[in-house]
Order: structure tokens, then sequence, then C-alpha cells
């Protein structure tokens, strides 16, 4: 894949060992997208692997900063926002998380997600779905 879409549970990978670290830093070699909120995300779960784990606050600030360091090409948020709100009406799932498949969807790009309840809400949509891949359905490199 050229080009794909990223969302913060794939981006977070990088930066934290867990399961599907391995699959989600294939991506180093692909161009990537992703909406301008996904600094928040990624920060917002590096704050809940301090609170759930034994990751310390002095490591969390650092592995934000190697993520805010990443090639990631970020995308207005607003200016996807109609597309999102439609998409989650439709799909009865969170508008932040349908930024990323509106994204996805203008770009005619895969997003990949570690988000099983994203995945899972996207394939309830054919159009939605093929859109929608997991880490570890990327192809070996």
């Amino acid at each position: 894949m050229e080009v794909v879409v990223v969302d913060a549970s794939v981006a977070v990978k990088w930066v934290v060992n867990e399961s599907g670290s391995d699959r989600a830093r294939l991506l180093s070699q692909t161009r990537l997208e992703a909406p301008d909120l996904l600094p928040v995300e990624c920060a917002n779960k590096l704050w809940k692997e301090v609170r759930l784990r034994d990751l310390g606050r002095e490591q969390a600030s650092a592995r934000l900063e190697l993520l805010l360091r990443a090639p990631v090409s970020l995308a207005e948020s607003r200016r996807l926002l109609d597309s999102a709100l439609r998409l989650a009406l439709d799909l009865h799932h969170p508008v932040h998380d349908c930024v990323y498949i509106a994204l996805a969807l203008r770009r005619d790009i895969p997003l990949v997600t570690a988000d099983e309840g994203l995945v899972a809400a996207a394939r309830k949509t054919p159009k939605v779905a093929r859109h929608v891949i997991r880490p570890a359905e990327l192809p070996a490199q």
C-alpha cells in the first residue's frame, strides 16, 4: 500500500509495545495520513497507559514527542465533520472515529485501525467496509 489513513489505535502501537505493534510498524514505508485530531487522541491513549499500566509520566511525554514527529500528513477535521456525522448516524458509532473513515473515503484509500469497535461498525456497510482494515491484514513487506 502506498498511502493509508491511520488512527490513534495504530499510531500508539509505534511507541507502546502491545499486541499488534509489529504489524503497525510495517507502515513505516507507507505515506500516512490522518485527521488533525490524531495527536489529541494519541495523547489521550498515552494518558490511559499511564493510568492503567506501567508507563511513567516522562515516558508518556517522550513517546508523545516521537508521535508528534511521525511523518503523518494531517487533514483538517473541520472539513470532514459533515461526512463524519452522516457516517456516525448511519453506523451508530461515535463521530470522532468516523472522521478517520470520512478521510479514507474522501481520499479513496484504506484506513488502518486496531479499534475492533470501529471495524465492526464499518463492516455494516460494504462501501465503508472495503476502506477499513486491521493491522493484521496488512501485506507483509
